[in-house]
This record gives C-alpha cells, sequence and structure tokens, in this order.
C-alpha cells in the first residue's frame, strides 16, 4: 500500500504546487514591472512620463485582484474603473468601482460599461489605457448595442443562449455582436490611444479572444454566424422581442475584425492561463524524477473519452520510462441527466479512470483551479489502482455511482476529496497521470 499512499501524496503536492504559482499576486509579480515611472509588461515598455493620462479599466471575478496586484508595483500612479461581482470592503485609492453580475448582467453592469465608454471616449493619442480583463467580465460590464433592448432583455438573452445548449464559442458570438462593448467595441471607443490588456483567461489557449467576449481585440465571428448560430439552436423564440427582430431583419452591425483601425495601437498579454498552470505541474513533477509529456488536446471532450485518450497515452509512456506523467489541461465535457447526485466533472472523470485503472499502478488527479467541482464542496479527486476496491470494501458500487453522476460520497468516505475552498482564481481544470 505505502506506494500507492506514496503517490498520492506526491500528486497532491503537485496540485498544490500549481495552484501557489497560479495565483494573480504571482503571475503580476513575473509578468509586470515599475521603476521609475518604467510599466512593463511582458516584453513592453511604457514610460509614463510620456503619456497625458494614464487610465486602468479592470473587470471580471478578478477586477479588484488584478488592479490591486498593479497597485503593488505602481501604487497610486494608475488609477481608473473596476467592475468586480464581489463588491470590497476595501477599495483601491484611484479606483471607482461598480459591483457587475455574474452570471447575468444587472443595473450595476451597465453603469460600469456607461463609465468606462465615457472615460475611453475622452482619451486621446497622448493616453495609454491599461485593460485587465478576467473570467466572468461578460456579465460584469453589459451595455446593448440597440438602445431599445431593455435590462430584462438582456438577462433573459443571456437565459436563453446559456440554455440553448450552444458550445460558448457560439454562444459568445451571439453576445458580442448585441453588445456595445464585446468583440473589440471597448477598443473601438479608445481608437487612438495606445491600449494594453493585460489577461488572466479561463478560456482555451487557442480562444482568447472569447475572454469576457473580448471587449478589446477583434472578433473572428460575424453578423452572418450570429443568423446561423440562432436558426440552427432556435434562439428565436427563446429571445425577447427587442433581440428577436434585430436578428429578423438582419440588423446587428458588424464587429471589427483583425487590421480595423482600433487596433492600431493595441498590444495583449496573456499573464496567467491554464498553459500557467500545465507548466507548473509539469515542473514539479520533473522535480519528482517523473518524465512528463503536456498533452492538452482533450479540452471539451467528453470526460469518457479524454480519460481512456489519456490513459492509453500514459501506458505507452509507461513502456518507456520507470516513472511516466501526462499533464492535461482544459476541460471535460459531462451530460448531465436531471436527477443526479453529487460531484462535478473532475469527480466523474477520476471515478471513471479509477474503473480503468484497478490494479495497476497507476494514478489520476483531476480537480478545478477555482477550488469548486460542480456542486460538491471539493476541488476533483485522486484515484489509483486500489480505489475501486477500497470503494467496494467502504459498501460502494462505483459504477452505480457514476452512472448516478454522485462520485462525491465516495471520494468523501475514502479521503481521495481534494479540498482547497475557493481559491478566488480560474484557470480552468487540470489532471495529473503517474504511471509508476
Amino acid at each position: 500500500m505505502s506506494g500507492h499512499h506514496t503517490m498520492r501524496a506526491a500528486a497532491r503536492e503537485i496540485f498544490l504546487h500549481v495552484l501557489a504559482e497560479a495565483s494573480i499576486e504571482k503571475a503580476f509579480a513575473r509578468h509586470v514591472h515599475y521603476d521609475r515611472r518604467i510599466l512593463r509588461i511582458c516584453d513592453d515598455l511604457y514610460d509614463l512620463r510620456s503619456y497625458s493620462r494614464v487610465f486602468a479599466v479592470s473587470f471580471g471575478k478578478a477586477g479588484h485582484r488584478m488592479a490591486g496586484a498593479l497597485a503593488r508595483q505602481a501604487g497610486t500612479a494608475i488609477g481608473g474603473i473596476i467592475a468586480d461581482p464581489n463588491p470590497k470592503e476595501h477599495q483601491l485609492p484611484g479606483y471607482r468601482y461598480f459591483a457587475g453580475g455574474h452570471p447575468h448582467p444587472n443595473a450595476e453592469s451597465l453603469r460600469a460599461a456607461d463609465a468606462i465608454l465615457k472615460s475611453l471616449a475622452a482619451l486621446g493619442a497622448d493616453s495609454l489605457v491599461l485593460f485587465m480583463i478576467s473570467g466572468g467580465g461578460s456579465a460584469a460590464v453589459e451595455k446593448a448595442a440597440d438602445e431599445d433592448i431593455s435590462l430584462a432583455d438582456l438577462i433573459a438573452t443571456y437565459r436563453a443562449l446559456v440554455q440553448s445548449g450552444a458550445a460558448i464559442a457560439k454562444i459568445n458570438a451571439v453576445r458580442k455582436h448585441l453588445s456595445a462593448v464585446k468583440g473589440g467595441r471597448m477598443a473601438r471607443i479608445a481608437q487612438g490611444a495606445q491600449q494594453v490588456s493585460i489577461l488572466v483567461s479561463d478560456v482555451p489557449e487557442s480562444a482568447l479572444d472569447s475572454l469576457a467576449s473580448g471587449p478589446t481585440m477583434p472578433d473572428a465571428s460575424t453578423a452572418e454566424d450570429c443568423y446561423r448560430i440562432a436558426a440552427e439552436y432556435k434562439m428565436l423564440s427563446e429571445f425577447p422581442a427587442s433581440v428577436r427582430e434585430l436578428l429578423e431583419k438582419r440588423a446587428l452591425e458588424e464587429t471589427p475584425k483583425q487590421g480595423d483601425p482600433a487596433f492600431a495601437r493595441s498590444r495583449w498579454w496573456k499573464v496567467l492561463s491554464n498553459e500557467t498552470v500545465e507548466r507548473a505541474a509539469a515542473e514539479s513533477a520533473a522535480k519528482q524524477g517523473f518524465t512528463v509529456e503536456i498533452d492538452h488536446s482533450c479540452d471539451d471532450w467528453d470526460f469518457a473519452r479524454a480519460a481512456d485518450y489519456l490513459l492509453a497515452r500514459l501506458r505507452c509512456l509507461q513502456q518507456e520510462v520507470p516513472k511516466a506523467c501526462i499533464i492535461s489541461g482544459g476541460e471535460v465535457t459531462v451530460t448531465v441527466a436531471r436527477q443526479h447526485g453529487i460531484g462535478g466533472r473532475n469527480q466523474q472523470f477520476a471515478l471513471y479512470s479509477a474503473e480503468k485503472i484497478a490494479g495497476e499502478n497507476i494514478l489520476v488527479l483531476s480537480a478545478g483551479t477555482d477550488g469548486l467541482d460542480g456542486n460538491s464542496l471539493a476541488a476533483g479527486a485522486v484515484v489509483d489502482g486500489t480505489t475501486v476496491e477500497r470503494a467496494r470494501i467502504a459498501g460502494f458500487d462505483p459504477s452505480e455511482h457514476l452512472r448516478a453522476f454522485d462520485a462525491f460520497p465516495v471520494f468523501e468516505k475514502l479521503g481521495d476529496s481534494i479540498h482547497t475552498g475557493p481559491t478566488g482564481n480560474n484557470v480552468r481544470d487540470l489532471r495529473i497521470l503517474l504511471g509508476y
């Protein structure tokens, strides 16, 4: 047993190392530096003395924390607007705060958008605007592109989009074209000013323009896409009249694309993302003597297909080296039945894997970097070749719990749940597979 025990401890250690490395504070310490009025963001240098105005806009679930991390470097030299769904007792000097909504916009989201657009419109060519953008930014700052669309209409539209069953990229395409701030439209209002976006990403690496619905980035989706998506997912009947009419009349205005003058002086830097998490996990595993491969090809795959694929990769690597490790980022999908138990996609992935590795010297850890998994209190779980047997001895039928999407009680009883509490940060999920 001791070998399995050591490996379970090793995997937890890797995950905790990852969470420590993936904090916003660490990300800013690594990528943002301020000294004698010179601001460095990744590879760019900005001399703040050469601008008549420096203005920051920070929004999303990390709105306050990103601005705070910048303030730790630059003090009160930079101020602006923060829209963060979680109100803060201690507010940063020099910033106006808005408690924008989540997951649906609220009245504060609209006030935030108005304040931001007004401030951006006043910036000239000698201004520098810093956008700090994190997940949840879509709802925290919102304004309809058409004044006939009320807040109630916006909320109803968001709800209809989420319930349509369309993938997030398609939902975003529609959201961007209905909004005055998304899909590069915020950049267009600030056109002419020097623009820098600092991104903390909870979206796939290949789809950065879907982070907070890409307010400062060129939009790859088109109005034509929106009409097609609305038809394909039968959205029109679910939308409020004001939105339905825009689509029926094909009256959506196009968002700015790559090469648009809006982006002539724009830079975008990703300071924290799922890639950060994968790299930190790989470094930690390598330190423990594992040969590591990183694989994020199963982003958005069904959990069972992803588990089969990753276990096959691990077994391949195991034939070549004594200690094999596969690190996999991104998120797997779980289509949950109406009546389901307690758990989430990470625990479902782990329990499914447990059945596939019974009796083998393999370990699988799957957890969310936000510290939450589905409707459970855990971030995820860790399983190995002994899990199924230990579960049966404890009186569980693992297959039954898998079918019922009820993995949490099993892991809780075995002591194999991972509990971190909410981390206040989300850079997607991480899976660690060890062969020994």
